[in-house]
């Protein structure tokens, strides 16, 4: 378990400079909605922008307890004696495809954020009316909004939640995910350049994804042996 939660932190670290260019310029739309009073003090703009992440980290959790509950209860039920093998395995095939989209290998695995697209059609309306945001709990609200936006990334993680085992631990990854994107999203307005340079550099990138795939199976290897030495 404690590999995946590594993994989804350098998900969330590596994933969101790949995609610095949408979720940033989300992140500046958000602040220049503010109040010119609001983003002239630091400290005032620093904890607006905390509340909209809280906000997204929760509606993350969320989904992502969602998945895990939902992915016991399916594949239980499907294989009672195995079925801690097929989560396992599911895992790891996971992992090792979104390292290979954050390497650039695997692009075509964004294609999937256009499950959500008719979800966010009913949603996104609820975001525009609270815009702009006066208030810290108008900031919270959005962010838990923002957090449903489609996003190849965020549903590679929510497919990864699925072979999570429990509710819990699906939420947990999901939160420990957001927690991974927190730097690029909060250092965007400040370092938004110098965040590009660092995502669109193949090198890193490969070795970002490279990373996690070592990553998702050496966690396979480690897990799968303890599975077989309990049983």
């Amino acid at each position: 378990m404690e590999q995946n939660y590594l993994s989804a932190l350098l998900l969330g670290l590596f994933g969101s400079l790949h995609c610095i260019g949408m979720c940033g310029s989300i992140s500046s739309v958000l602040t220049f909605s503010l109040p010119q009073k609001n983003r002239d003090r630091t400290p005032v703009l620093i904890g607006y922008l905390g509340f909209y992440n809280l906000g997204r980290l929760l509606s993350y959790t969320l989904a992502g307890t969602l998945a895990g509950a939902f992915g016991s209860q399916l594949l239980y039920s499907i294989s009672p004696h195995n079925g801690h093998k097929i989560l396992l395995l599911l895992s790891t095939l996971m992992i090792i495809a979104v390292g290979l989209y954050l390497a650039g290998w695997f692009p075509k695995l964004a294609y999937i954020e256009r499950i959500g697209v008719p979800f966010w059609r009913r949603v996104e309306p609820l975001g525009r009316k609270l815009l702009p945001v006066k208030s810290p709990f108008q900031a919270l609200l959005y962010g838990m909004i923002w957090g449903w936006l489609p996003c190849g990334l965020v549903y590679s993680a929510l497919l990864i939640a699925l072979t999570q085992g429990q509710a819990l631990h699906g939420g947990g990854f999901l939160f420990v995910f957001g927690l991974g994107t927190l730097p690029s999203l909060l250092g965007s307005g400040f370092f938004a350049g110098k965040l590009l340079s660092i995502a669109q550099n193949p090198k890193i990138r490969a070795y970002a994804g490279l990373f996690l795939i070592i990553l998702a199976l050496t966690g396979l290897g480690l897990n799968w042996e303890v599975h077989e030495h309990q049983h």
